[in-house]
């Protein structure tokens, strides 16, 4: 068991990114404002994307390479535009998930330190963190974090569960209003995690093969297995805990960073009791310093790789040169945006949905092309699933981009 439990990394790491904004204020927002009337859109947005992830750590252990090297065989234009796409997202989506665990850090340590202090302080502490220990570090503690988010996310539903006193309405709605829509898209958008995730997911599984020497497909699809279930498991969790504790009080979130911290926190406490505040406070802030610190590592690790393949050499310090430069952008970002918080996670989570078939198609073309090894190629199953997402992805965009 423990050397099984040792194997597993990359899909927990995974997890780690995926289980943030998506779950804790959208999944959150989503029961608070429909009840359990989306349930319907979580699974079947985790359904349709799960070929797509796959494929990443499918291609990875495969292979020995990641999916950006697969990328670049297929066009080196495919890698600018995935270059494009990273540079426009990465200081957004790394300030947003900030700013959230600056907030969350706040209200449970105390305002008198300021959000900018809190902001600097996790960025220090997670820039530091992958400076010093690199992947090995960052592979030991996601597997600590990950058990103390599911435990403690996992009581308070059931806690929640245990003092509701109203019944339960599992009906499904359709949103009908272009806000509901909007909502919906940013809702999907990010719901377990933007598709570009899956190459951050394959070079963490070339990552791990080199530390483990023996990591094969098979044992890396275990892996992504127990995490996606997890992330859906958790979406699902905190789906709920905002239909139990805040469906149908008539109060709405705030779009400051910290004031929906402490707005998150006290409705928990004030429906499940007092004693309930660290569990939720501590549910909420592991939530999302395991993606502020999973993103921090993922993005510069991507575009170095990136623009090694792109100029075909390497690039000396370079990882250390993106992380340091997401550091310096995130904070800028955060002076400007702090109480535009909210605005910031619309932007990108509709940025991620609108870019997912992109990701999607690359991923299909390459998993189904001559670089995969025949025995690792997609089953009929999968093969289903996957148009069916493209189709359902670039449907979904049509629609979304017709209420503009």
């Amino acid at each position: 068991m423990i050397k099984f439990f040792q194997k597993l990394g990359p899909g927990l790491l995974f997890a780690g990114a995926a289980i943030g904004v998506s779950h804790l204020v959208q999944s959150t927002k989503a029961g608070a404002n429909f009840g359990f009337g989306l349930l319907w859109a979580l699974l079947l947005i985790n359904l349709i994307k799960y070929p797509f992830f796959q494929f990443g750590p499918r291609y990875a252990t495969a292979t020995g390479e990641s999916l950006l090297d697969g990328y670049k065989k297929l066009g080196k234009n495919v890698l600018k535009i995935y270059a494009l796409l990273t540079f426009a997202t990465m200081f957004t989506i790394q300030t947003a998930v900030t700013i959230v665990t600056a907030g969350i850090a706040s209200s449970l340590f105390g305002a008198h330190i300021s959000m900018v202090i809190w902001t600097i302080i996790i960025l220090s502490i997670c820039f530091g963190l992958l400076l010093v220990g690199k992947y090995a570090l960052l592979d030991k503690m996601m597997k600590i974090i990950i058990i103390i988010l599911s435990v403690s996310t996992l009581f308070a539903v059931f806690t929640a569960f245990y003092n509701s006193e109203t019944s339960l309405d599992w009906t499904q709605i359709l949103p009908k209003t272009d806000a509901e829509i909007i909502f919906l898209i940013a809702f999907m958008g990010w719901m377990p995690a933007p598709l570009d995730i899956s190459i951050w997911h394959s070079l963490w599984a070339i990552q791990k093969k080199k530390e483990l020497k023996v990591f094969s497909p098979k044992t890396a699809l275990i892996d992504f297995n127990i995490g996606y279930l997890g992330t859906i498991v958790l979406g699902i969790g905190f789906l709920m805990l905002g239909g139990l504790v805040m469906f149908g009080t008539g109060k709405t979130f705030s779009n400051n960073g910290s004031e929906f911290s402490i707005q998150l926190i006290q409705m928990y406490t004030q429906n499940l009791g007092d004693w309930s505040y660290i569990i939720i406070g501590l549910a909420a802030l592991t939530t999302m310093f395991s993606t502020t610190l999973t993103t921090l590592d993922a993005s510069p690790r991507a575009m170095n790789k990136t623009m090694e393949l792109i100029l075909e050499k390497p690039l000396k310090n370079g990882y250390t040169s993106w992380l340091i430069l997401l550091f310096i952008g995130t904070i800028f970002i955060f002076f400007f945006f702090l109480s535009e918080m909210g605005t910031l996670i619309k932007i990108a989570t509709i940025l991620s949905f609108l870019t997912a078939p992109f990701y999607a198609i690359m991923n299909y073309l390459l998993i189904c092309s001559k670089h995969t090894p025949k025995p690792w190629k997609p089953s009929k199953i999968m093969h289903i699933l996957s148009i069916l997402g493209i189709l359902f992805l670039i449907g979904f965009n049509i629609w979304y981009l017709s209420i503009l």
